[in-house]
C-alpha cells in the first residue's frame, strides 16, 4: 500500500535532511511549504507571512498531484504545529487509500535553522506542539 509520510518538527529539527535521506535522494516526491518562499535558481528563502496560505494551497496540491501520479511514498515536510496543519493530508490519504504515518524530528544534534526563526518564536511554536496519543 502506497504511504503518506509526514514530516514534523520544529525550524532547525532536520526535517528536510531526513526527508531527502529517506526518500533515497529525492526518488519519492519531497513537498513542502518552504518550498514556496525558496527561490528555485538561487535557493533563497524569503518568508512572507501574507502569503502562507498560497504556500499551504501549493503544498497541498502539489502532494495532490503525486498522488495521482501513483508515487509509492510521498514526503511531507513541514512543522505541522498545529492539528489542523495535518488534516488535509489525513484526508487525502483516506481518500486515496494511502497508509499515513507522522515522524516527529527533534533538534536533537544541536543545529540552527536556516530560516532566521528567533528563539522567542521557537519557543512559541513549541507551545502550540502537541503529541497525539490515542
Amino acid at each position: 500500500m502506497p504511504a503518506l509520510i509526514l514530516l514534523r518538527g520544529l525550524p532547525g529539527s532536520g526535517k528536510t535532511t531526513l526527508a531527502k535521506l529517506l526518500s533515497e535522494n529525492e526518488k519519492y516526491p519531497i513537498h513542502s511549504i518552504d518550498a514556496y518562499f525558496t527561490d528555485a535558481e538561487t535557493g533563497a528563502y524569503n518568508f512572507d507571512f501574507e502569503k502562507n496560505h498560497l504556500a499551504y494551497k501549493q503544498c497541498e496540491e502539489q502532494t495532490l498531484n503525486s498522488i495521482k501520479q501513483g508515487a509509492e511514498k510521498i514526503f511531507i515536510d513541514n512543522t505541522f504545529t498545529i492539528e489542523w496543519e495535518l488534516e488535509p493530508y489525513f484526508k487525502l490519504a483516506a481518500q486515496h487509500h494511502y497508509q499515513i504515518f507522522v515522524l516527529t524530528v527533534e533538534n536533537r544534534h544541536g543545529n540552527k535553522n536556516i530560516h532566521s526563526v528567533s528563539d522567542e518564536q521557537l519557543q512559541k511554536m513549541a507551545a502550540k506542539y502537541k503529541v497525539v496519543l490515542f
